[in-house]
């Protein structure tokens, strides 16, 4: 997949992905607003040339990458617990529903295309996190009804954190890992702060 091909999305193959679609929740943020987050984050046309380079780089390595992040949420506690069941136990379908999605954020993310969809598809991830929608996309019976915030923002550092390995991966100089690197992490954190709305009240954000 390319990234000019990206922009079809794989919501037929993957349940739940409504990037794109009506099914999708609408951001509140004007396009104004959104412009205005991106360009408090630094993140600018060099960045997204960084990004569309890193997501060639990620194409065939999204399966290895989202392994070390299930690995950190399966050995911790009290990340995994947000995939409970209504035993209390990681329900293993609710899992693997997940991160069909999260490898489908990686590309998006990547190719760097922060349009309307994007945005509003982002709104969307965040209300499934909250008790507005979390476990209703998959219809799982679970003993967690929310993500607490606290580690939607925390988990920026190990999003950024694991992704340089990757990145060095197929062999580009340091200085354009370097920028790759920069670019994913001030998308990273565009994305957390853009999850994070449906949180707070519509005034605050």
């Amino acid at each position: 997949m390319s990234a000019t091909t990206l922009a079809d999305p794989p919501a037929s193959t993957i349940p739940g992905y409504t990037c794109g679609t009506p099914q999708s929740a609408r951001s509140p943020l004007s396009e104004q607003d959104f412009a205005d987050l991106q360009a408090t984050l630094l993140l600018g046309e060099a960045d997204l040339q960084a990004l569309r380079l890193a997501h060639q780089i990620l194409q065939d390595q999204v399966e290895d990458v989202l392994d070390v992040w299930y690995g950190f949420v399966g050995s911790s506690p009290h990340l995994v617990r947000y995939f409970a069941g209504s035993d209390g136990a990681p329900d293993a379908a609710y899992l693997a529903a997940v991160r069909k999605r999260f490898g489908a954020w990686i590309l998006d993310t990547t190719a760097a295309r922060y349009d309307r969809a994007w945005l509003d598809y982002q709104y969307e991830i965040g209300l499934r996190h909250t008790r507005l929608k979390k476990n209703r996309t998959d219809g799982v019976h679970s003993t967690a009804d929310v993500v607490h915030l606290r580690y939607l923002i925390a988990f920026i550092v190990p999003l950024t954190a694991t992704m340089r390995p990757f990145l060095a991966r197929k062999g580009h100089a340091p200085e354009q890992v370097e920028a790759m690197h920069q670019a994913w992490f001030k998308a990273v954190t565009l994305t957390a702060t853009l999850w994070a709305q449906p949180y707070l009240p519509a005034d605050d954000f």
